[in-house]
């Protein structure tokens, strides 16, 4: 599919042309990661970039992350602009000691000396069948780290373009692209060229209650909340886009005219992204609240494989619109 049919495209067209117009655009730039080339990668993003670009600059890697996350940090240290894609966040854990010891610290451990200007992408969330091992949710994890960026594209839009903001970053970048969006369809503004990575966006304006969401969780959310409008509840969209760091002001804005807030996330529960949205609010603008913070976040179980339980595990529009619900309409 070509970007200028129409602007429409899929969310995983619109990473391939995020990840070409890097590669076009600055020969310092270089995919690095498990089946990215003759194999077009486990998602098909980078499907036909290795006849376009060849070897050098699209490297197949062996099955060792914390060797080839490694190799990205080194890299980005000499002056390369070095893209790694880590095929599902679960095997992020067997790079973490990279990522967290020495991409987000170096340039602090230097006294300034190294910048580490490297994009880790990775494939996020549940929804796909794949059980235990490959439906975690694990952003919120990184969103802990000082001196990592965390974003999390939803729209086409988003997938399209924060990539090249990311690229302009000097500290290192993570991308959790959710695994549910890459066949999502939508259309880019031709006027859009760019997006920020830095605020939150309010995806949809409302006055009853705040629903904050980000990734895959955004379109549960909106579907939540046309279910209720055809209620009468006004419910307000928010997507937090970057996890790391977090745009306050814009949450914030959003709880304090509408009094109510609900924090989808398809994380575990406990120590999540959500308790820390919901903490900040309860510190920051506690007195601006007319009911108490509610959650929607994945069950705290290993995924099942069973597709009804794992639905049952993940949040659903129904239970997001059921917290919503009672805290407009309580019993």
């Amino acid at each position: 599919m070509s970007e200028t049919a129409g602007n429409a495209m899929t969310y995983r067209e619109a990473c391939k042309q995020a990840l070409r117009q890097a590669l076009l655009a600055d020969p310092r730039v270089f995919l690095m990661g498990e089946d990215i080339g003759r194999y077009g990668g486990c998602y098909a993003v980078t499907k036909g970039l290795l006849d376009e670009f060849g070897e050098e600059r699209i490297r197949d890697t062996p099955l060792c992350e914390s060797a080839f996350v490694g190799a990205g940090i080194g890299a980005a240290m000499a002056g390369l602009r070095p893209i790694v894609e880590i095929m599902t966040v679960n095997f992020s854990l067997l790079a973490l000691d990279q990522i967290v010891n020495n991409a987000a610290t170096i340039p602090h451990m230097s006294g300034g000396q190294f910048a580490i200007p490297l994009v880790i992408r990775m494939a996020t969330g549940g929804g796909r069948r794949v059980a235990a091992q490959h439906s975690h949710s694990l952003e919120g994890w990184y969103a802990h780290i000082p001196g990592l960026r965390i974003l999390t594209p939803a729209t086409i839009e988003d997938a399209r373009f924060m990539l090249l903001a990311a690229l302009r970053d000097p500290n290192p970048v993570l991308i959790f692209e959710h695994v549910m969006l890459y066949n999502a369809e939508g259309d880019i503004t031709p006027e859009v060229s760019e997006v920020d990575i830095d605020r939150a966006r309010v995806r949809r304006a409302g006055r009853d209650v705040s629903l904050i969401a980000y990734g895959g969780g955004l379109f549960k959310t909106l579907q939540a909340a046309d279910m209720l409008a055809s209620e009468g509840i006004d419910a307000e969209v928010v997507d937090l886009r970057v996890l790391r760091p977090l745009d306050t002001k814009t949450i914030f804005d959003s709880v304090t005219k509408t009094r109510r807030c609900v924090i989808v996330d398809e994380g575990w529960r406990s120590g999540s992204i959500s308790a820390e949205i919901g903490m900040r609010i309860a510190e920051e603008i506690f007195f601006e609240l007319d009911a108490p913070l509610r959650r929607v976040c994945g069950r705290e179980v290993p995924m099942p494989y069973a597709p009804h339980l794992e639905d049952a595990c993940l949040p659903q529009p129904a239970s997001i619109a059921a917290a919503a619900r009672e805290l407009v309409r309580p019993s």
